[in-house]
């Protein structure tokens, strides 16, 4: 599948805008972390792209989230093991199933990340990516209540990956800013 098949097949599962960003977002993300890493482009940047295509299938129920992108992406045919990536950046519906390889780890740490950067940009008056700097994430990471909800030990799994997070924030970011327009931001 490439990734203007990846984007229609997106486009059939998620009608929110605010979802479509995200997982534009995350593939932007992907592809850089794969850039730099020296992995495959295509595959990690589908990977962020798709990982959430299920989100409203099952309404984002944590339980579920994922096991039905599983069989939507096996259907199509994807690779097995950009399936496992999906699957597992949830790992609530990954049934005892852990995370255990660097594409594993890049797909949850960069799908999470895009959310403190997208909140990091709303505190700013133009709320524009481009005014982000990666400073101020890494800043906003110590801030437990500031966008409570994103996940700081799962954006901490970069580590894993060989990034510091300050040098995951400056990638992460860096791959946003360069699709802002695509984004809203």
């Amino acid at each position: 599948m490439n990734r203007e098949e990846g984007l229609k097949l997106l486009k059939t599962q998620i009608k929110n805008d605010k979802m479509i960003a995200h997982c534009l977002a995350s593939e932007a993300v992907m592809r850089a972390l794969a850039e730099r890493l020296g992995e495959d482009r295509e595959k990690w940047g589908l990977a962020g792209l798709l990982h959430d295509i299920d989100a409203e299938i099952v309404q984002n129920d944590p339980a579920l989230h994922g096991m039905e992108a599983e069989r939507i992406l096996r259907d199509e045919g994807l690779d097995e093991e950009l399936i496992e990536a999906v699957k597992l950046h949830n790992e609530e519906a990954s049934h005892g199933q852990e995370r255990s390889k660097k594409f594993h780890y890049a797909l949850a740490a960069g799908e999470t990340i895009t959310g403190l950067i997208f909140a990091t940009a709303l505190v700013y008056p133009d709320k524009k990516l481009e005014s982000v700097k990666p400073k101020s994430i890494t800043k906003r990471m110590k801030e437990k209540a500031f966008a409570a909800s994103v996940n700081r030990e799962t954006i901490r799994e970069c580590e894993k990956i060989g990034l510091s997070v300050d040098e995951f924030a400056a990638i992460a970011l860096d791959a946003m800013k360069k699709i802002a327009p695509q984004l809203g931001f």
